[in-house]
């Protein structure tokens, strides 16, 4: 056991020879007092091997912070007890990892092998589906195939909209990493909402006549082919480091937005290992290289991610508000009000480092900053009772409420163009 909880929590090698497996492995919840517990928490960490949930690494762990952690069966015992030694508050979220990730597949499935956007697709049928896409709505969708990953897979982005050439634009990204399966649910399910609705809608007709959405429905293609594959839990792409034990670069790590700062982490074993340098992995040049071509159209970035319910905007690397802070406030309140409205779930908003925790490398600060003003980070559901493992029998309601919000940010674009 100790040997398959090494290979899950320390980035996987390449020879794994079957889908790891994560019987009676649990996530706990914890809630840190005061410095003191977080010192000890952290002494923990250094000598068990937690896999962070929430923050994403040891070194975003805070006084006053619930801290979720997934932890191997031959090492909870440990755990809880120094847990109960130090008084620190804690709850078991998930008792049976395992069982829990084979229950999130809870939607029957009529079609076997077809996609679905009420169940969760691999990519091979999402692949499929960007084809099929654009032969279905030719005059609403263009598939562009705008770079390949480090295992050469093509990375497509859908231009959605009734616009030709340049036009005022949305960049969305899903699927940043690779296990948060909900993200990716989500842009296959706009584009096909967009396109189903468009002429019946008057919100979606009038967006799909002004603008273009660029919607990018993997980003990491690689990571997310090895959660269907080899390890549920994988985050990070698939890339070699100079470390041959350990794989992977957290794609959201990697942008030139404070890059070598403290906040990020120079360990190629750790969840959140930020590369070797800014724009190092394939999969960032593309995006970014695609963003730079497009910077006369892109007016607003969003990135979609799981989980906290969360909407947040830059910056993560450091607590100095932005200067637009109070746009981006009033833009978050309409969106997290018309969430809401279907329903009542209950989303927080504000800057990054302020909110969820610092964080360095991300993909809308580094959006900010090269002007596009009005970048978001939405943190889907749940709050953690089933985290990264979401069931399928959520994605409706998930994307039906995620779709209020993006048409009210859309909204509030199109009418408030932005200041040059």
């Amino acid at each position: 056991m100790k040997l398959m909880l090494l290979l899950t929590l320390i980035a996987p090698t390449l020879t794994i020879p079957n889908v790891l497996r994560f019987d009676r492995e649990k996530v706990l919840r914890v809630r840190l007092q005061d410095e003191k517990q977080v010192s000890i928490f952290k002494d923990l960490a250094d000598t068990v091997l937690l896999d962070f949930w929430h923050p994403s690494s040891i070194q975003d762990v805070a006084p006053k912070m619930e801290v979720d952690f997934h932890v191997g069966e031959d090492q909870f015992q440990h755990v809880q007890s120094v847990l109960e030694k130090n008084k620190m508050q804690y709850e078991i979220l998930i008792y049976d990892l395992q069982e829990e990730i084979e229950k999130q597949f809870d939607v029957k499935d009529d079609s076997p092998g077809r996609h679905s956007y009420l169940k969760y697709n691999e990519w091979s049928k999402i692949a499929s589906w960007t084809q099929r896409m654009t032969e279905k709505s030719p005059e609403l969708i263009t598939r562009l195939e705008i770079g390949r990953t480090g295992e050469n897979k093509p990375i497509y982005v859908l231009k959605v909209g009734k616009k030709s050439g340049e036009a005022r634009a949305i960049f969305m990204d899903c699927g940043i990493h690779a296990r948060e399966w909900i993200s990716p649910a989500f842009c296959q399910w706009f584009v096909y909402q967009a396109t189903k609705t468009y002429g019946k809608n008057k919100i979606m007709t009038k967006l799909l006549d002004k603008m273009n959405f660029y919607v990018l429905p993997v980003f990491n293609i690689d990571g997310y082919i090895w959660t269907w594959t080899k390890d549920r839990l994988w985050r990070k792409n698939r890339a070699k480091t100079f470390n041959s034990k350990c794989i992977g670069v957290d794609l959201n790590r990697n942008f030139n937005a404070s890059w070598g700062s403290k906040l990020g982490s120079k360990n190629p074993c750790s969840e959140t290992y930020r590369g070797k340098a800014p724009e190092s992995e394939k999969e960032t040049k593309a995006v970014v290289g695609f963003i730079r071509k497009h910077r006369y159209e892109i007016e607003a970035y969003l990135s979609f991610h799981a989980y906290s319910q969360m909407l947040l905007f830059p910056y993560g690397y450091t607590k100095v508000r932005v200067p637009n802070d109070d746009e981006l406030s009033k833009i978050s309140k309409i969106a997290t009000e018309a969430l809401a409205t279907r329903y009542e779930t209950h989303y927080v908003y504000g800057p990054i480092a302020t909110t969820i925790y610092p964080t360095s490398g991300s993909s809308i600060d580094w959006a900010y900053d090269f002007g596009i003003t009005r970048s978001f980070a939405f943190e889907l559901r749940d709050k953690g009772r089933y985290g990264f493992l979401l069931p399928e029998s959520q994605i409706k309601e998930t994307c039906k409420e995620t779709m209020l919000a993006v048409k009210s940010i859309a909204k509030y674009i199109l009418r408030n163009p932005p200041v040059l």
